[in-house]
């Protein structure tokens, strides 16, 4: 029998996700030794109550309220409690006490990751974070070292299982937007409280984090430009399907030249956005992420799965630990941050794009030509119009009729597109602006 050298692992979290690395971590302990090369002996799992209900059936004597001694004990320290506090500071005394981390925590790393990394840096730790980003996808490693010799220009994801589903529901079924989010939160795709999903606040800090890593380039979470799908009606999602398009939350990090400097910069943003249907993204169906990369040397990449759920989840969480289990057997440096481009971070005004225009227009001569007006007095060159069904509004006590008025648009950057849009809502010919939104993936 081989005997290995033992390396011990300290749990931080026994939820959904820390049960199911708990218990695969036990269930296949002889194979991930001769995988590592050493024994990962699970030390323990700090929770804030003993007596919680557990999606695993996992021995009483591993669990602790006392993380701290946990911590100090390790080689190895797994995050998975969630929140910024006190993950951050276990986080901090993990490294500084000389262990390797684990942690599938995106806000935490989004809102503090150059902290963290700095404090791995000092002291020669390694963090890994392949978890926080779109579930079990590999995503991180790629970025950070299969890509590491290429040069990313772009990436486009769906990177929230919540809102795709949402958004698949209402395209596939025709159903409005809160019976979608009410079926989704039955489901447990959503939580009580959506606001963080549906209001893209986590897929702003995935963004956050994949743009770091593929730019080389620190991205503050408040420089990330986000945009939620409370809007969506299923209008919007009706026009968009007769068009050919179907409507995502997309994550999207690209290298742009800044307009007004000529220099090169970076935009990460999160936005409803139309997709064509013949794009591979818009296949991505019900709760599923997907992450499109472009790359100068190896060209379109595209990486499809499970975005969440507590097995899948763990999958990435293992894979990380046997990587870091691998560096204590092996040793050598850790692997830090990268943020040697420190290309600036620039606003959505820099950004170009094709668009559509929803517009509700009072039903009477000349309303197209005053459209098309102001669509040109802003330099924003019109690709299609396309009428809509009819409706009525009040106006001045008497119903008038209205027809729903689509314009698409060639290329265009967003500061001029932004005039056009405050130019439309004060003619007296637009109803209202229904809606407006860029189109991806062209």
């Amino acid at each position: 029998m081989i005997e290995y050298r033992n390396v011990r692992v300290a749990l931080l979290g026994g939820g959904t996700v820390g049960a199911q690395v708990a218990r695969l971590l036990l269930e296949h302990k002889e194979e991930f030794a001769s995988r590592v090369g050493a024994s990962l002996e699970l030390t323990g799992i700090a929770v804030r109550n003993l007596d919680a209900a557990r999606s695993a059936d996992l021995p009483k004597e591993l669990f602790t309220t006392d993380a701290e001694s946990l911590i100090l004990g390790a080689d190895i320290v797994i995050e998975v409690m969630g929140g910024l506090e006190p993950a951050r500071s276990y986080i901090l005394q993990a490294i500084n006490s000389g262990a390797d981390v684990v942690t599938a925590n995106k806000a935490l790393l989004a809102t503090h990751g150059t902290e963290l990394f700095e404090a791995a840096k000092r002291v020669g730790a390694q963090l890994y974070f392949e978890a926080a980003v779109a579930g079990a996808i590999p995503i991180i490693r790629p970025l950070r070292e299969s890509l590491a010799g290429d040069r990313v220009k772009r990436i486009m994801g769906i990177v929230n299982g919540t809102t795709n589903y949402i958004l698949d529901k209402m395209d596939t079924e025709g159903a409005s937007f809160d019976d979608a989010l009410a079926v989704a939160t039955e489901l447990g795709y959503a939580e009580a409280d959506p606001t963080a999903d549906v209001d893209a606040f986590d897929a702003a800090q995935k963004a956050s984090i994949l743009a770091s890593l593929a730019f080389h380039t620190t991205i503050p979470l408040e420089s990330v430009h986000r945009e939620g799908i409370r809007e969506i009606s299923g209008k919007t999602v009706e026009l968009a399907k007769k068009a050919g398009y179907v409507v995502k939350l997309l994550a999207v990090c690209e290298r742009l030249t800044d307009p007004s400097t000529g220099e090169e910069g970076v935009s990460a943003r999160v936005y409803p956005a139309l997709i064509s249907r013949e794009h591979p993204l818009a296949a991505v169906h019900k709760a599923n992420n997907a992450v499109f990369v472009e790359a100068e040397a190896a060209g379109s990449l595209m990486f499809y799965g499970a975005g969440a759920g507590g097995p899948e989840t763990a999958s990435a969480v293992l894979g990380d630990l046997v990587s870091a289990a691998r560096r204590h057997v092996i040793g050598g440096p850790g692997l830090g941050a990268s943020t040697h481009a420190n290309l600036p971070v620039l606003p959505i005004s820099a950004i170009t794009t094709r668009y559509h225009v929803t517009l509700s227009v009072f039903d009477r001569p000349g309303v197209l030509a005053s459209v098309a007006e102001e669509f040109a007095k802003h330099g924003v060159s019109v690709e299609l119009v396309e009428q809509g069904t009819f409706g009525s509004e009040a106006v001045s006590g008497e119903a008038a009729p209205t027809a729903t008025l689509v314009i698409g648009t060639h290329a265009a950057l967003e500061s001029d597109l932004a005039a056009t849009v405050s130019a439309l809502a004060q003619l007296d010919a637009v109803s209202s602006v229904v809606s407006v939104l860029r189109v991806e993936g062209a």
